[in-house]
């Protein structure tokens, strides 16, 4: 540690617990329950055996709730820092994250039908489109802290 304070630095994380950042590590759950929920819907594609649905529905309600709360995390450091809201990759990683909850809200409400069309097709293209767009946000929040230092101290390394 330099004794230099994060702000003057480096854009710093305003929703952290003794200086480590909360959005980080709340994202895992989400992006696992989505991703879980794609995989699922090709078993079910696949096999037809109403029980991949039903884990699809459930992966989706936890990553929404999930979801939830690193959305709010993240929002709180993209609002709280004005150098942040300046990064071009944090407006795609915090606008991306946005269409990707309203578009896995859209989904559970798809995965609610019964039977086959819960899943087939418009479940399953859902589910896809959810994991391409956190891939993208994946890549740019990365962007934020490997490359512009987003909640990283001084004499850290990313």
């Amino acid at each position: 540690m330099t004794g230099i304070p994060v702000s003057e630095t480096y854009p710093r994380s305003t929703a952290s617990i003794a200086g480590h950042p909360i959005h980080p590590m709340l994202v895992p759950i989400p992006i696992v329950c989505f991703v879980g929920t794609l995989v699922t819907d090709i078993a079910y594609w696949s096999t037809a055996n109403m029980q991949w649905a039903n884990f699809s529905a459930w992966l989706l309600s936890i990553g929404l709730v999930a979801s939830v709360f690193a959305g709010l995390a993240g929002a709180i450091d993209f609002f709280g820092d004005r150098t942040i809201r300046r990064l071009r990759p944090a407006w795609i990683h915090a606008s991306g994250n946005a269409l990707a909850l309203i578009l896995a809200i859209v989904n559970a409400f798809v995965h609610s039908r019964d039977a086959y069309t819960s899943v087939v097709p418009t479940g399953l293209i859902l589910s896809a489109l959810v994991v391409v767009i956190l891939l993208v946000t994946g890549w740019n929040g990365a962007e934020l802290i490997h490359r512009h230092r987003v909640g990283v101290q001084p004499g850290e390394r990313a």
